[in-house]
């Protein structure tokens, strides 16, 4: 199935699987999917009904897989399933997710200029997203993958602590 897919479809099921995440990681959505007195069939038409009452809707692969979590009781794998489909979408078309944690939140214009810089630093596109984390003080933090890039006045701070100690 995912071969025969084309590359924007891809893109849009992997978006219709995070948006399936997000409605229904909540607590309350969990607790009626494991209620042994509700069926799979009126979980899924209560998170078709959520997700139309919010002007959702999602593709016959997505809706089936959700019908199949549901069958088999594994709704709460399906945050795992969604973030290794995205992993082969991203695999597929070269692209890599990355987190740039930064201390103060990062506008437009200079996430674009941040992200062309650390495409030319990491040689391949870059999907990113920004975290505000405040205790790096100053700086950024990027992760791709298994890479890290830590600019942050933090880890500087760290690294001068180290030099000092081991003198």
């Amino acid at each position: 199935m995912f071969k025969a897919t084309a590359g924007a479809d891809r893109k849009a099921l992997s978006e219709q699987l995070a948006t399936l995440v997000a409605l229904t990681s909540g607590p309350e959505m969990r607790q009626y999917a494991d209620n042994p007195k509700v069926a799979p069939l009126q979980v899924f038409d209560t998170i078709a009904g959520v997700a139309l009452s919010q002007g959702l809707s999602f593709d016959v692969k997505v809706a089936n897989l959700m019908r199949t979590v549901l069958d088999n009781g594994r709704l709460a794998a399906l945050p795992e399933i969604a973030a290794q489909f995205q992993t082969l979408v991203n695999a597929s078309t070269g692209v890599s997710d990355a987190t740039i944690q930064s201390a103060f939140d990062i506008d437009e214009a200079q996430l674009g200029d941040v992200v062309a810089a650390l495409e030319k630093r990491f040689g391949r596109k870059l999907n990113a997203h920004v975290e505000i984390t405040p205790e790096l003080i100053g700086g950024v933090r990027v992760v791709v993958g298994d890479e890290v890039l830590d600019t942050s006045v933090k880890a500087r701070l760290q690294q001068m602590k180290a030099a000092l100690t081991a003198a």
